[in-house]
């Protein structure tokens, strides 16, 4: 019984820790190189997209996406999409994709002049599922080793873990008062009733004991 316990929780954590991961705002530093417009056929993966700017007609199975390709200290490619979000999930509210676009564009830099950049964005990136992070901001930095410090990730799992510490020590505490007395009730009562069971069944031996015959000398 604890296996399975202990297996649940940490799916459950396993599950909620992956969605946080994915939804809460990332930053990464890197430098523009690039932005264009790509012509997208959702598949299974659809999940993962937005399904085009607000406002705009939508097409369930392709859309024109515009990406923001950069490179990282390292020499490593990073691909972003640039998407709106609007007033669905997640909640970032993004309406400004034509803006970021031209932002990015304009921070464009050439390994011989470089300009690094401090690049905000929720989601993952998966080569194999064909599936980018979504750029929600971007602003420039003085160089590769700055440090960003994500106070809203802080206060919001702060915040999170307060709740989550508050609910359950409700539940113990109703479970202590109001649950467990009920178990105990019902296990004494149990009890009683199995004494009371055994007296009546020893009282009906003795009686049948009154039938007997007397041995015999």
């Amino acid at each position: 019984m604890a296996y399975v316990k202990w297996t649940f929780l940490l799916l459950l954590l396993a599950v909620v820790g992956s969605f946080l991961h994915y939804t809460l705002p990332q930053t990464d530093i890197v430098r523009v190189v690039g932005t264009e417009v790509r012509r997208i056929d959702y598949g299974e993966n659809s999940i993962f997209w937005q399904g085009g700017d607000v406002g705009a007609a939508g097409n369930a199975i392709n859309q024109d996406v515009r990406f923001i390709n950069t490179v990282r200290e390292n020499g490593r490619p990073s691909v972003y999409r640039n998407e709106d979000t609007g007033w669905g999930w997640p909640p970032y509210f993004k309406l400004d994709s034509s803006n970021l676009q031209t932002e990015a564009e304009d921070l464009r830099s050439t390994p011989a002049d470089r300009q690094w950049v401090a690049l905000t964005h929720y989601g993952w990136r998966s080569e194999f599922l064909t599936i980018f992070p979504n750029a929600v901001g971007i602003r420039p930095v003085e160089g590769p080793d700055v440090t960003i410090v994500p106070w809203f990730n802080i206060v919001f799992l702060t915040i999170l873990l307060a709740i989550v510490w508050a609910i359950t020590v409700r539940v113990i505490r109703f479970r202590r008062n109001r649950i467990d007395p009920l178990f105990e009730e019902a296990g004494d009562a149990w009890d009683d009733a199995g004494e009371a069971v055994a007296r009546k069944r020893g009282r009906f031996r003795a009686w049948l004991d009154t039938w007997k015959g007397k041995p015999r000398v």
